[in-house]
């Protein structure tokens, strides 16, 4: 499956169970098959080049806390899970994010 067929297959199912799409991590040649192909897909979101391609989802949770889940796009599911409790900052939430990113490129290196 292309690229672009998958970011839209998983969108939706991550939409139906309640996630946002937040953030589009994606390599230059995605980034291009994506803006020829269904270039409406990147309007509402942050994309930034990367040497992986990956998507941010968010939701509420439990308790009060903010659910955020970094998936690998991919035809093999990887994804990487982290809750935030409301006090944390957005600085260290976004320290804990850029950790996951290095996680999912260490990840993607060695599959």
């Amino acid at each position: 499956m292309r690229k672009a067929g998958l970011f839209m297959e998983l969108a939706a199912t991550y939409r139906k169970h309640g996630w946002q799409l937040r953030a589009a991590l994606l390599q230059p040649a995605t980034r291009a098959e994506l803006e020829s192909q269904q270039p409406q897909l990147l309007n509402d979101i942050t994309v930034r080049d990367a040497e992986i391609d990956a998507l941010w989802f968010s939701r509420p949770s439990h308790n009060q806390r903010d659910a955020w889940e970094l998936r690998l796009l991919a035809q093999t599911p990887y994804a990487l899970f982290e809750t935030f409790e409301p006090e944390e900052t957005e600085a260290e939430r976004d320290e804990v994010r850029q950790e996951m990113e290095a996680r999912l490129r260490e990840y993607a290196a060695n599959k």
